[in-house]
């Protein structure tokens, strides 16, 4: 299977994508959990249905000392206990910012209450522009029909 389009050799995708990556840079070094983005980048990537981001962020999360059980629950994160409750809040929010076409409001005005009792206004900056992003990067990938499975961590470091 091949990509609908090389954006690695592309002179505009690649001045585009140089761009985006520099803000993930800024996100990784912000104050938000190291953990905590992984998990909403992996969320956000599985509702969007992009399986090149899932491959990515599930793989980075591992290396990263992520436990599997932690790994496989996130889809069902609802049900599952193995996330702290501001991990829960992070992945609520991430939800209803991914899937803001489906609700006429948005973003409730409880999930970001909730998600603003564990993080505080600097963390809550860079969970919104991660949630921004990772849509962003899911697009991208979904439009194309990127490929999944051969990412290797630390592989665009």
């Amino acid at each position: 299977m091949d990509a609908r389009l090389n954006v690695f050799g592309s002179p505009t995708a690649g001045k585009f994508l140089k761009h985006i990556v520099s803000a993930g840079k800024v996100l990784s070094d912000s104050p938000l959990p190291v953990v905590t983005q992984e998990l909403v980048k992996i969320r956000a990537s599985q509702i969007n249905g992009c399986g090149f981001c899932t491959d990515m962020h599930t793989k980075e999360a591992s290396a990263a000392g992520e436990t599997p059980t932690r790994l496989h629950l996130v889809a069902t994160w609802r049900e599952a206990t193995v996330f702290t409750e501001a991990e829960r809040a992070a992945l609520e929010l991430a939800e209803q910012g991914t899937r803001i076409a489906d609700a006429a409001g948005g973003v409730t005005d409880e999930a970001w209450a909730n998600a603003a009792k564990h993080y505080d206004e600097e963390q809550l900056n860079a969970l919104v522009s991660l949630i921004a992003l990772i849509n962003a990067f899911n697009r991208v990938n979904v439009m194309i029909r990127q490929p999944a499975g051969d990412y290797r961590p630390g592989q665009f470091a």
